[in-house]
């Protein structure tokens, strides 16, 4: 048994040891952001850190806790200076980084008294596949929009830099949310990409459809009295917040119909609920013959 088990653990140890050499590198908190609803952004420097898009890291902040690491998806794009998370505040361990940064407080924070911050990664996920195919769908959830807004960062310096090389052509992007609380921060970049992609005259590249799944009686007459006018009243986006949830196989069909003969790249971060839904609709809409549309499923849960 001793020889089937010395060379993993011997294994296991080095990339273990690995993971407390990176951890143990400086990280320089560069600036810190209070978004609305208890959001907070963190914008860090590491020195050798890089990046792809949809990425993740582990933070440690000793004063907090010396134990702890929680994962959370990097925000910033690689083409920028800088690597950054969001963190929204629905814990101990987060509610401590929020008042450790002090956020909590009134006056300016000076940069020495920051914390001391941990970081170990990046990390992986399915998202790093976007620019592999001309046609992509991509699918948020709730907080789970996190990667994509790496995603649509890099589209967007790609495209300013390079389109002609860009193989991205259309991105179909869906974002489903139970509450108006996690809009706040992301339809920022929503409505910069928008107004970006209109003086190019290229609006037609990101098509973008929010759901807001959980909604009462006062939201909905709201949202009935202000339906005609120019931006939503929710995000300030020319694109209305829908409410209820997608029908995909309405969507699936549509887009099938408008890209014959394409691979469309199907990525979700959420649910493992969606997942299923979304996997079954990727493998009905695709056709048998090689030459027709083929939609291919990637999947990342929380």
């Amino acid at each position: 048994t001793w020889k089937w088990v010395v060379g993993p653990m011997f294994l296991y140890l080095c990339e273990r040891l690995v993971r407390f050499w990176r951890s143990q590198q400086k990280v320089v908190i560069t600036k810190v952001v209070i978004h609305p609803f208890k959001t907070i952004e963190l914008q860090m420097m590491k020195k050798g850190f890089k990046m792809e898009v949809g990425q993740y890291i582990f933070v440690k902040c000793p004063a907090v806790s010396r134990l702890e690491w929680h994962p959370f998806t990097l925000t910033s794009a690689p083409e920028e200076d800088y690597f950054s998370i969001h963190v929204r505040i629905v814990g101990d361990w987060t509610e401590g980084l929020f008042n450790a940064c002090g956020c909590d407080k009134q006056e300016f924070q000076e940069a020495w008294k920051l914390p001391k911050i941990a970081v170990d990664g990046p990390f992986g996920t399915a998202s790093e596949d976007v620019f592999r195919y001309e046609t992509v769908m991509l699918v948020g959830a709730g907080i789970g929009v996190t990667p994509f807004a790496s995603v649509l960062k890099s589209v967007w310096y790609k495209y300013c830099h390079d389109a002609t090389n860009l193989t991205l052509k259309k991105i179909y992007f869906y974002w489903l949310c139970r509450d108006t609380h996690a809009f706040e921060w992301f339809a920022d970049l929503l409505q910069s990409l928008e107004a970006q992609m209109q003086e190019r005259n290229n609006a037609d590249f990101l098509s973008y459809n929010i759901y807001l799944t959980g909604w009462d009686e006062t939201q909905a007459t709201h949202f009935v009295v202000h339906h005609e006018e120019e931006k939503d009243v929710i995000t300030g986006l020319k694109q209305k917040t829908l409410y209820g949830r997608p029908n995909w196989e309405n969507e699936f069909k549509t887009i099938a119909e408008r890209h014959p003969g394409s691979r469309i790249g199907v990525f979700l971060c959420g649910p493992e609920g969606l997942a299923d839904t979304l996997n079954k609709q990727s493998i009905s809409n695709s056709e048998s013959d090689p030459r027709g549309v083929h939609f291919i499923f990637n999947k990342e849960n929380f």
